[in-house]
């Protein structure tokens, strides 16, 4: 047991301030640390009132506070919640934490307060609070600044893609149809370049935001075999996508796009052989494989390959097959949502990549796969669809009206909701309206086709079309009437979209 004549030289060795007080407030010890934080001698603070320590418009609801305490005193901080301040001899006022405990019995109570200066504490927390407001205000500038930039960007190649594709229809002959199928492949691969840097830039910014919700694999997964199909076919090689009626939880749409990003890869990279989405029910998740058969990867490269534009075994001045980015997203996206991926892979003998998500709730009901209809596009003879096109930008509203000429259609545009609703007055029997997201004073494409409906009195059926990949989009809600593509679409996709929703 310590010796009492121990005890004030144990105290000031605290790191800490210790004073103690009794039930009036009389502070009756300070260690060395009171003396030094307060600028006061020993002499002055023993015998004075605690309350010459606190700023004077302070002092009296400080009372209140002390006889409370000593009322039921108990080994507690003071002032939770509260931001505490202690006042100097000289008059500055400084942020404090204090931590009280009662020594001795009711009649003859002693109120012992370890006091701490927590000045630094507080400027390091109010220059991290700064910080946080600067990064949020600066990724909400680059948010905005993406949505615009996308928007932008995406313009011109939609006004190349349909003007491809228009020409394309027009019967050219042997060269300028060679010409403007190497035209279509150059336009896909500046597209796919876009959207790569624009989904890395929207990851960056925090603009991308997961929205979670239990889903059957089998939506997205069916999705995946009708799009890679062809792909895989073109290069005689076998894909096999598994059948998995399972839930998970997860967002589809983030899930589908980390899904086609390792199938592109393992695609890309299998010369023969097959390449296999492999569904594996486990207790409490499913694990998803992606497996090829492929060149495979060198160990020493296996560190790097979520790297942006690192490609295995492409030097830096050689002809890429694609822009090492595919990669990267697929980690970005990973980590956004919470998820691990493994990768194993053996030097010419294949790649695998393995997915665990955790399972949804199996108590909802399974919807099955969407069932697409086949298109058609209308030939001359066939009953000419009335189509309302709204877009503010010329090149493309010229360009997609001479699309949908040499399609079949029968076309009137405008820029404005006000022309389109005077286009609508003389052409009540319009069949679809077409229009961009975003028109020009701030007008969208969501009020231009809500206008329509409202002046015809019917649920016309609607394409929106946008180059904004904000969470605005995102959020719009779907309609069994409207359908939804992003810029830039190639004609047919545009034209096989159209015929989809008017035969539906």
């Amino acid at each position: 047991m310590l010796p009492a004549e121990m005890v004030p030289a144990v105290l000031d060795a605290a790191p800490d301030a210790i004073i103690v007080i009794d039930k009036t407030g009389t502070i009756v010890f300070a260690n060395r640390q009171v003396c030094a934080l307060f600028g006061y001698t020993p002499e002055e603070l023993v015998g004075s009132n605690i309350d010459s320590l606190l700023p004077e418009r302070l002092r009296s609801g400080h009372l209140a506070h002390r006889r409370r305490y000593g009322a039921h005193a108990q080994v507690r901080p003071m002032g939770i919640g509260l931001d505490l301040l202690a006042r100097r001899r000289d008059g500055s006022e400084f942020p404090v934490e204090i931590s009280l405990g009662p020594i001795g019995t009711d009649a003859n109570l002693l109120i012992a307060a370890a006091i701490r200066d927590v000045t630094d504490r507080r400027q390091v927390q109010a220059e991290l609070q700064q910080a946080r407001e600067a990064a949020d205000s600066a990724n909400l500038t680059k948010s905005r600044f993406l949505a615009t930039a996308s928007h932008d960007l995406r313009q011109p190649l939609q006004t190349l893609a349909l003007l491809n594709g228009a020409m394309r229809r027009s019967s050219p002959g042997p060269i300028i149809g060679e010409a403007l199928a190497q035209q279509e492949l150059a336009i896909g691969a500046m597209t796919r370049l876009l959207n790569a840097l624009l989904d890395i830039s929207k990851l960056e910014s925090g603009a991308t935001k997961p929205e979670i919700t239990d889903f059957p694999l089998a939506s997205v997964l069916s999705e995946l075999q009708a799009e890679f199909a062809e792909l895989a076919a073109a290069k005689g090689i076998e894909l096999e996508i598994d059948s998995c009626e399972d839930r998970v939880r997860s967002d589809p749409s983030l899930l589908g796009q980390i899904l086609r990003n390792l199938l592109s890869n393992a695609i890309k990279f299998t010369r023969e052989g097959r390449v296999l989405l492999r569904c594996i029910p486990e207790l409490t998740r499913i694990r998803l494989d992606v497996l090829d058969t492929g060149i495979g990867i060198p160990p020493e490269d296996l560190p790097h390959i979520f790297e942006e534009f690192y490609q295995v075994g492409v030097p830096a001045n050689a002809s890429r097959q694609g822009y090492g980015l595919g990669l990267s997203i697929v980690r970005r996206l990973v980590d956004l949502l919470g998820l691990k991926i493994d990768i194993r892979s053996e030097l010419g003998g294949g790649t695998g990549f393995s997915l665990v998500l955790p399972r949804g709730a199996s108590s909802l009901e399974t919807s099955g796969p969407e069932t697409h209809l086949t298109p058609t596009i209308p030939q001359r003879g066939d009953v000419r669809r009335g189509v309302l096109l709204v877009e503010d930008d010329p090149a493309v509203r010229r360009a997609t009206q001479l699309l949908l000429k040499v399609a079949g259609y029968d076309t009137i545009s405008a820029s404005t909701r006000q022309e389109a609703l005077e286009h609508a007055q003389r052409r009540p029997d319009l069949d679809l309206v077409v229009a961009d997201y975003h028109l020009a004073a701030g007008e969208t494409g969501l009020q231009v086709i809500d206008a329509l409906r409202q002046a015809l009195n019917r649920s016309i059926k609607a394409v929106l079309i946008t180059g904004d990949t904000s969470s605005a989009v995102q959020l719009v809600a779907h309609d069994s009437r409207m359908r939804i593509a992003s810029k830039p679409i190639n004609a047919d996709a545009f034209l096989t979209l159209l015929e989809e929703l008017l035969t539906a």
